[in-house]
């Protein structure tokens, strides 16, 4: 112990030393500028708005941004798509961060692939774009609740976006991994981020004072460092501005630019004015038209904003598709889900074609930079391969035997609460009830959003929010009851997302009476969910199908992959999967009548096809080499 003792004794006396000389410097005022790497010494203060223009350090920049969600968009293509961005005049990307996709279980991360952020952020500073992040937690997107967790509502007094300790506590915990991730991205730390988004579009919403309050100390505890911004539409830009974070706005109408940034010159006086969302498009829902709007539209529109003195964000330049189940909803009036296409009539097309929006914007920023831009990028190859006939199929009453064993349930249960993913519920796709009736009647309650009602195997009919009642043909005996139910996507704005559990919500009745021993299968259709179906389980396919079912394919391709569309004519409301990847729904009211399939997905050789069919299936798969996106209306 002495001897260990006095081997210590020098390391303390150097500390001591060291330490005096530091407090030495320190009051000599060193210049500490110098000692710093070149790479750094350039790097102080980053993005700031200093009067009406933003400043990177000594320079006056313009934001020309384009939005663009690598979530939304292969990864193998993300670099055809940003060089693209950068071709078109603009310098920056804007991101949202998709919380549900990052942790779709509680502690259990995901940021692999598709979802590999880190990438996509370095790989725009290659290109040469800066970055400015929106991690949300909520980020609306038009994508599922928000993109918040749906295993949050599994506690029944969940306040999404307020300080309730249930959700402060999953968003400290979320934030904690998420920015350990984005802190050495940051401009100040050599990476592309300028500048970083507290939450989202809040002022219309405004549920809890202390709410935005406690997001901005998050974030800045966590080391984020650079300029903070709000954005808001009109109808939340009065309640969503707050104190030491820049507020921006949303908008598509010049009418709306005057109004809105006459507001913000009287509540932050002189301060960089910048559109952070500029609607070069809209979204589609099923059953409703497909939205465009005029390309000289947004090209006079985006002049404006720039004679205006503002900054731009082209929202969206890209927006890529709604893989798999994630598409978002709207809930106003009457429920509507959004399409798998997030095309958004943006400067490129879901497929990254451009388009001539994408032509007058690249002629009128490279009018004003003052360098040449950078050459477009060729186009990816598209083709139409030959139409595949289905060979094998799977009825889902035939599939029930081969999945994980069902819950057992006096009552029905809502899918966030089903006890299965390691008590994390089930978030996307299908779940089906089963129970047992003994008489014809009357059935009655609350189904979201879509569910298909079943005596036995027969199809008698849909409830929905419009359906609330159907009627139960007479039977003979016991007889087998099935309900169906879809979650056709969760409501990503507005008031009501604490109200997005899906499922069977509460009893259902038959007479009035609560129906009681359910059998409850989770229908996800995760790449798991198939893997349960060998090559034996299959059958011909019938000449006449029982309904809902799974149909198999094999697409051979002799030579390398091009991007495709698939068009199923003739079927009518289901889901496809090549190899393994869900492409999303389809759905024969339109407006979207093909699914968006990138070559980068499929093989040289064969690729498995499967679709799953609720009610009609068509003949063969076909393809195109162009989508299919409906009827029009233009916006105003």
């Amino acid at each position: 112990m002495g001897k260990w003792s006095i081997g210590r004794k020098p390391g303390r006396a150097l500390g001591l030393l060291l330490l005096v000389i530091l407090s030495f410097l320190v009051l000599c005022r060193l210049d500490w500028y110098n000692l710093l790497p070149a790479w750094l010494r350039h790097r102080q203060s980053g993005l700031q708005a200093n009067g009406q223009y933003f400043m990177l350090e000594d320079s006056t920049f313009w934001i020309f941004g384009g939005s663009m969600h690598y979530f939304r968009v292969p990864k193998e293509y993300w670099r055809d798509r940003l060089l693209k961005m950068k071709a078109c005049g603009l310098n920056t990307l804007t991101t949202y961060v998709p919380w549900n996709l990052h942790e779709p279980e509680r502690g259990k991360f995901d940021f692999s692939g598709n979802l590999d952020l880190e990438a996509f952020v370095l790989m725009a500073a290659e290109i040469g774009l800066w970055v400015i992040l929106r991690p949300g937690p909520y980020i609306c997107s038009e994508i599922d609740l928000g993109g918040l967790p749906s295993w949050l509502l599994q506690d029944s007094g969940m306040r999404l976006r307020t300080t309730y300790k249930g959700f402060t506590e999953a968003v400290d915990l979320y934030f904690d991994h998420l920015m350990s991730r984005v802190v050495p991205l940051q401009y100040k730390h050599g990476g592309p981020i300028i500048a970083v988004q507290v939450e989202n579009e809040y002022g219309s919403y405004n549920r809890d004072p202390a709410y935005m309050p406690y997001i901005k100390k998050a974030l800045e505890d966590r080391g984020i460092v650079e300029l903070l911004l709000t954005s808001d539409n009109k109808d939340g830009l009065q309640k969503g501005v707050m104190d030491g974070v820049l507020a921006t706005i949303n908008l598509q109408s010049q009418h709306e630019l005057q109004l809105l940034t006459n507001f913000l010159l009287s509540v932050q006086r002189v301060q960089p004015k910048m559109v952070m969302e500029y609607w070069t498009g809209w979204f589609d829902s099923w059953g409703g038209p497909h939205n465009i709007l005029d390309s000289s539209e947004v090209l006079k529109t985006v002049s404006a904003i720039l004679d205006a003195g503002s900054s731009i964000n082209l929202y969206m330049f890209h927006g890529g598709t709604n893989f798999g189940f994630i598409n978002g909803a709207m809930h106003f009036h009457e429920y509507k889900s959004d399409v798998t296409s997030y095309d958004y009539d943006a400067v490129l097309t879901e497929a990254g074609d451009y388009t001539a929006k994408y032509f007058k914007l690249r002629g009128f920023f490279g009018s004003i930079s003052g360098v040449p831009l950078p050459p477009q990028p060729d186009l990816l190859p598209k083709t139409a391969y030959e139409p595949l006939r289905p060979n094998l199929y799977l009825s889902l009453w035939d599939a029930l035997q081969y999945m994980e064993e069902p819950v057992n349930s006096e009552k029905p249960v809502n899918m966030e609460n089903l006890p299965i993913n390691n008590g994390n519920g089930q978030s996307f796709g299908y779940t089906l009830y089963e129970t047992t009736i003994a008489s014809s009647g009357i059935l009655s309650g609350l189904v979201r959003d879509r569910g298909q009602v079943f005596v036995n195997t027969v199809s008698v009919g849909f409830l929905d929010y419009e359906r609330k009642k159907i009627v139960i043909p007479l039977i003979q005996g016991y007889t087998r009851l099935r309900i169906l139910v879809e979650n056709r996507g969760r409501v990503n704005y507005g008031d009501n997302i604490d109200d997005q559990r899906k499922g069977l919500i509460g009893n259902i009745y038959l007479n009035d009476s609560p129906l009681k021993k359910f059998r409850i299968y989770s229908l996800d259709m995760k790449k798991s969910f198939f893997q349960r179906f060998s090559v034996d389980k299959w059958s011909p396919i019938p000449e006449v199908p029982t309904f809902p079912a799974f149909f198999l394919g094999a697409l051979s391709i002799s030579l390398s992959p091009f991007d495709t569309f698939m068009k199923l004519e003739g079927w009518e409301k289901g889901v496809v999967f090549i190899n393994g990847q869900n492409l999303g729904r389809y759905w024969n009211i339109g407006p979207q009548e093909t699914l968006y399939l990138p070559g980068a997905w499929l093989d040289q050789g064969i690729n498995q096809v499967i679709v799953f069919e609720e009610k009609m299936a068509g003949p063969v798969i076909q393809f195109t080499e162009t989508p299919h996106l409906g009827r029009s209306q233009y916006l105003d």
